[in-house]
């Protein structure tokens, strides 16, 4: 109905239906439109009205001139009505156009061009991870992005515009649904790297520790032991509280564990990027192997009733006067029975009250801060 009344609007002024203007424009072509004489010979074939004889079609415009009372008056009411009747269909014409323009730029605002990653690369999210990799030199680095952002967060901006010039890498400031993209709705809190994969390092690659040596002596070591911990979350967790307590080094098992992905790096905290973490494909010999060199192996348990053939204590109750190896078993099954049989003993934490059941135990990268304190603060005891 709206194009109706739009068209025959421009009709009765005598334009194109699709030609856009301004209502003003058609009152102004009414009033200054040359007219035709008033006395104009009547042409053969028409009759005293100059339409053409014959009916109403098929027949030429006719060229008898307006009487002066029929000529176009623009400041008659009934023109004010046709040009209100103009303005009306114009405006309403132009503003569903403008709507239709106003979704197809939100369609076209909201749907931006992927950003094109890098072969063999991976994307790196948040402050702590993406600044101590920049700072760091155990990755490649191909293009650091950036929030655009103002106010307080413009100096973290410039820091890392300040750290990727040092290091050749090229800084992209972009929006932030492109970020989300890059890292797949992760909090990247602004920032963004692509980089190469962190891997695991072999434990060939591993010096061996000089135990016999006077300030090895003095210095207690302690691995941590990760048998098939699968969470990305669990294993940056506990890769966060193994640097932080002092841990000499953390091995995992290859099979069925969690790999170094930027989630590990986000968990824990950018630690990930400083602290070197092995791997071995055969835990037990391993295991066999350190204890023949004089290493003392504890494993750890939720339960002791769960445990048999070895010794179960608290762990507060665990005296560390040799090098140790602690192991931490899966999220869902502990430390796997082979390993056990492996360990000299096991250490428990004791619950502050009596649980209900279903939740008897803790996560493994909380119950593994605990055992590590626990520990570790006797080297801190001993040293003064």
């Amino acid at each position: 109905m709206e194009q109706v009344l739009r068209s025959r609007a421009w009709r009765a002024v005598g334009l194109s239906p699709v030609s856009p203007g301004c209502w003003w424009r058609a009152l102004r072509l009414c009033s200054t439109r040359q007219q035709p004489p008033a006395f104009a010979p009547q042409a053969a074939g028409e009759d005293e009205e100059g339409l053409p004889r014959g009916g109403h079609g098929g027949g030429r415009l006719p060229t008898r001139g307006l009487d002066p009372q029929s000529r176009p008056r623009p400041w008659h009411p009934s023109h004010e009505r046709g040009a209100r009747q103009v303005a009306q269909a114009d405006r309403a014409w132009w503003s569903s156009r403008g709507r239709d323009c106003s979704k197809g730029g939100k369609r076209q605002e909201r749907k931006s061009l992927p950003i094109e990653r890098t072969k063999g690369s991976e994307i790196l999210f948040g402050i702590a991870p993406c600044s101590l990799a920049l700072s760091q030199s155990r990755r490649d680095l191909f293009r650091l992005f950036l929030k655009q952002s103002s106010g307080p967060r413009r100096l973290v901006v410039s820091e890392f515009v300040l750290q990727a010039t040092a290091r050749g890498v090229p800084v992209h400031h972009v929006k932030r649904r492109e970020l989300d993209a890059l890292c797949g709705g992760q909090v990247h809190q602004g920032v963004c790297l692509e980089a190469t994969p962190l891997r695991f390092k072999s434990l060939e690659e591993a010096g061996k520790p000089d135990l016999g040596n006077e300030e090895s002596l003095s210095r207690q070591q302690i691995w941590l032991v990760l048998e098939q911990i699968q969470d990305p979350m669990n294993l940056g967790a506990l890769l966060r509280s193994a640097y932080f307590l002092g841990v000499d080094r953390v091995v995992t098992s290859q099979r069925n564990s969690c790999p170094l992905t930027p989630t590990v790096s986000k968990a824990s905290s950018g630690a990930m990027e400083v602290f070197d973490v092995y791997s071995t494909d055969d835990l037990q010999s391993f295991l066999k192997a350190k204890t023949a060199e004089g290493w003392e192996v504890v494993g750890t348990v939720s339960s002791p009733e769960d445990v048999e053939n070895v010794p179960v204590i608290s762990c507060s109750e665990f005296r560390w006067n040799k090098p140790l190896i602690l192991v931490i078993g899966s999220e869902g099954d502990g430390v796997s029975l082979e390993t056990q049989l492996l360990c000299h003993r096991m250490l428990a934490i004791p619950p502050g009250r009596a649980l209900h059941p279903g939740i008897e135990s803790l996560n493994v990268s909380v119950a593994t801060g605990i055992l590590l304190h626990s520990i570790c603060s006797q080297k801190l005891r001993h040293s003064d």
